[in-house]
């Protein structure tokens, strides 16, 4: 009986707060918040349910994240589309912890990678490294998509498209859907892109992205992606008895006819607008990560930044050339770390200045005292001069008188008169 009156005051409680300053839905925990009318009416419009399933696609050139909904169809469309406010490093993927990169590539989302309690308002796990990633070598932890318009390695958004994003998905796992797929991709990947990049070393790899792009494209339904031979593979169906296995050798397998065929015809069409754009000017290519080799030079620069010593204020950044830019202004992260560390550094500098004046000074005693020895030894060395006839008589002179006999006798003897 308390626990219900308790509860009934809660309410009460919520209700007249929600009176004075918004709707129960503005005071409810972010992660709760339902989308506005307006997204609500625009899914409606589309042919959509509330909890229908979604599907999201990044590019890092256009700075846009796209939410895709299922349709009754079964066909995913376009719900809308937000601006990055941030993404962290270069186009090109993910290759080694550290190296501030947010990645590319084909990952699955499920319930448990979202995070409700993100110190970026809210945020979910993209899934890096997933089994293509792993296969690769490659190592990173905790490349989200957060809000707080922030990043080192991850794509992030305000506070207000994340928290339409996440509402997103609550709401498509709140229908079923076990696991959302984010696809990421440097540009979007058309032949005339493709061909701007024809040079880029990261090609190959955006060569593979873009067959799992062109599926869905020819589709509208996110693809089956499967790992083999180190390498993505997109809608292929094996006979059940060998599964695939992401450094193993690729299984048999096949795709639907109908797929097949629309993937050829969508492939031609591809090849044409790759021509085509060869020969027509094209904005210049974006800066794109130069391999592990730039990769390493990055995490090494994050190690030291994150252990608070002064590093130049941005990461090193590697030309074509194999020639590394870094730049001239050196700083440290404000940082229980970086304080310390700036601490130890001052009294170790404090430390050495004084050992080099205390060296100073006793070199400058040691150069005084052998200067004065040579002096001493110079003036010991020295003939003493002679005593001239002037000297001889003021000397006389000088001496007491015992008589007039005896000066003119002194005189007599000095002079041979």
């Amino acid at each position: 009986m308390s626990s219900s009156l308790f509860r009934a005051g809660a309410l009460i409680a919520l209700l007249a707060v929600a009176g004075c300053n918004g709707s129960l839905e503005e005071i409810a925990p972010k992660s709760e918040r339902a989308l506005s009318a307006k997204m609500t009416e625009l899914v409606r419009s589309k042919g959509m349910q509330k909890n229908s399933p979604i599907m999201v696609r990044i590019f890092k050139e256009e700075n846009v994240l796209e939410v895709w909904k299922q349709k009754s169809n079964g066909r995913y469309d376009l719900v809308t589309s937000y601006n990055i406010c941030k993404w962290s490093g270069k186009l090109g993927p993910k290759f080694t912890e550290g190296d501030r990169q947010a990645p590319e590539g084909f990952y699955a989302v499920g319930p448990g990678q979202m995070n409700p309690n993100s110190n970026y308002y809210l945020a979910f796990n993209t899934g890096y490294p997933n089994a293509y990633d792993r296969a690769q070598g490659r190592t990173g932890t905790h490349l989200m998509v957060h809000g707080a318009c922030s990043s080192s390695g991850c794509y992030s958004l305000t506070d207000a498209q994340m928290q339409e994003v996440y509402a997103f998905a609550r709401d498509a796992f709140a229908g079923g859907q076990t696991a959302f797929q984010l696809q990421a991709f440097p540009f979007r990947m058309t032949g005339a892109n493709m061909a701007r990049y024809k040079d880029d070393p990261n090609f190959a790899f955006w060569k593979m992205l873009k067959e799992g792009y062109d599926h869905f494209e020819i589709t509208k339904v996110p693809p089956k992606v499967d790992v083999c031979e180190k390498r993505y593979v997109f809608n292929r169906a094996t006979d059940g008895q060998t599964p695939f296995s992401p450094t193993g050798a690729c299984p048999a397998a096949t795709m639907p006819d109908t797929l097949a065929t629309a993937f050829q015809s969508h492939q031609s069409k591809e090849t044409a607008a790759f021509s085509a754009a060869l020969s027509k000017s094209a904005p210049p290519p974006k800066a794109s990560i130069l391999g592990i080799k730039e990769a390493s030079l990055v995490a090494d620069w994050s190690k030291k930044r994150s252990r608070g010593e002064r590093v130049p204020m941005e990461p090193p950044s590697m030309q074509k050339d194999g020639s590394v830019v870094a730049s001239s202004t050196m700083g440290r992260i404000d940082s229980p770390l970086g304080r310390k560390m700036a601490a130890i550094e001052a009294a170790e500098a404090a430390k050495k200045r004084a050992e080099e004046e205390k060296k100073l000074a006793a070199e400058r005693a040691k150069a005084d005292a052998e200067a004065k020895r040579i002096a001493l030894e110079e003036a010991r060395k020295a003939p003493k001069p002679e005593t001239t006839a002037e000297a001889k008589v003021e000397q006389a002179a000088a001496e007491p008188e015992s008589s007039v006999t005896a000066v003119r006798k002194r005189i007599r003897n000095l002079f041979g008169g």
